[in-house]
């Protein structure tokens, strides 16, 4: 009898464990209608997705020619650095000189030993396919918390875009690496592991520099949080973990590293832009042009910070105060005063960068629906925010781009600015999504 009772004892506590999924599960059929409409079904619509892209991802792979970009030029980079050259200006592949910081030499340093010296081009797309899927879930993760987009775009997100799972499996740049670590950064910062979102921040830095473009909205955050002195700490990590990964390289060429892997006045190739078709090859290689696309990034950046991320009614100056001794009481960073900050800093430098070559639309292709959809102008419609979507995505499938589709791209991006900056900004903070769909 003993015996019987005790068998029962580890049933029971499944039937516990299992009853809130099953009655979770039995609401969401309940609500089936709602499914694609509530953001409290983030991660059941998410899951569903994620299981699709595997079988997507990989029948891409088997059934989609692979087309060599960088991949030979990459390894050929990271060859020069095993066979005892630590300097950047000596490092070449086929496609010209090593021009990313230091962290992507020894992630794909990882790669080349992986994949057979770089020659086993399937195993490479198979990792490129699994960098795909943990992004994926990084980017749902961060819905999932800030509980503001319907689920019914993340169908438009994850099956729609060509272009994006062309960049991850079919071309294998390093961009994709980049940001699978900023995603995890703000997922830390999420979870108020700011000491390890910066670390991870930096790591995305080091891989490529295009993970700068959400550095002012961190600073921002930064001071928010802890102000001036509080921040210097999480700041340092950022520049520590830069000289470390560059030391090798630093103590052979500090200047050839730094003017290689941060090298912010690099030409771009006008055959090769996908934002300024339209524009006269002379004056699109003009520094005159670069200027003001700098002046004007500058510029928006302060008034969003002043005016649209500053919201406690002080001088932005108080930032720089130890939270505690400013006029108006500190509150937590809201999941979605971090996101639409971070999204919205990043977004800023996309509008205004001096080129964008087709790689670059993982830079913020996972952003764009938080962007549409968690602060919507009221004459945004649904309908419009698919289209402004699928106009996009138009866009950066047009090769070569042509002046209509260039201006097509900035017609968008000046949509979506705008509602940004005349859109309703709601930080209150969000019901727990976990809790609200029990």
């Amino acid at each position: 009898m003993a015996a019987g009772l005790r068998k029962r004892g580890p049933a029971g506590s499944t039937v516990q464990v299992a009853g809130p999924w099953r009655q979770w599960l039995q609401r969401a059929w309940q609500e089936r209608r709602l499914l694609l409409k509530e953001p409290r079904y983030t991660l059941l619509v998410a899951s569903c997705l994620c299981l699709a892209e595997v079988g997507i991802t990989f029948w891409v792979i088997h059934r989609v020619a692979y087309t060599e970009i960088d991949w030979k030029a990459y390894m050929a980079q990271v060859e020069g650095v095993l066979n005892g050259t630590y300097d950047y200006t000596q490092l070449r592949g086929d496609t010209g000189p090593l021009v990313y910081p230091a962290g992507f030499v020894y992630i794909f340093m990882g790669l080349y030993y992986a994949t057979g010296q770089g020659t086993d081009i399937r195993m490479a797309q198979n990792i490129f396919a699994v960098l795909y899927l943990v992004t994926l879930l990084l980017v749902f993760l961060i819905y999932h918390q800030t509980c503001k987009v319907p689920p019914f775009v993340f169908l438009f997100m994850c099956c729609a875009s060509y272009r994006v799972h062309s960049i991850f499996v079919l071309r294998l740049f390093n961009d994709p690496v980049a940001m699978a670590l900023l995603f995890l950064s703000i997922n830390l910062f999420l979870a108020q592991r700011w000491g390890w979102g910066c670390c991870c921040f930096s790591l995305a830095v080091s891989v490529k520099m295009n993970v700068l473009l959400f550095a002012p909205g961190l600073l921002f955050l930064l001071l928010t949080q802890f102000g001036f002195r509080g921040a210097l700490p999480r700041l340092g990590i950022c520049a520590i973990l830069q000289v470390v990964l560059g030391l090798p390289f630093l103590l052979e060429n500090p200047v050839g590293y730094l003017s290689r892997a941060f090298d912010l006045g690099r030409q771009f190739l006008f055959q090769w832009t996908v934002n300024w078709r339209f524009l006269p090859e002379a004056l699109f290689l003009h520094r005159a042009f670069h200027l003001a696309l700098l002046a004007t990034h500058l510029a928006l950046l302060v008034l969003f910070a002043l005016c649209r991320w500053h919201r406690t009614g002080e001088s932005i100056l108080s930032l720089l105060k130890d939270p505690s001794k400013r006029k108006v009481p500190p509150q937590p960073l809201t999941p979605n005063q971090i996101v639409s900050t971070l999204f919205t800093s990043n977004f800023i430098g996309i509008c205004f960068s001096r080129s964008l070559h087709y790689q670059f639309y993982v830079w913020y292709f996972h952003t764009l629906p938080y962007l549409l959809w968690a602060m919507p102008a009221p004459w945004l419609t649904h309908l419009l925010r698919l289209l402004v979507l699928g106009v996009i995505e138009l866009s950066w499938n047009t090769y070569p781009s042509t002046s209509c589709s260039s201006a097509a791209l900035h017609i968008c991006h000046a949509v979506i600015l705008l509602q940004l900056w005349l859109g309703p900004q709601s930080f209150t903070k969000s019901i727990q999504p976990n809790k609200k769909a029990q």
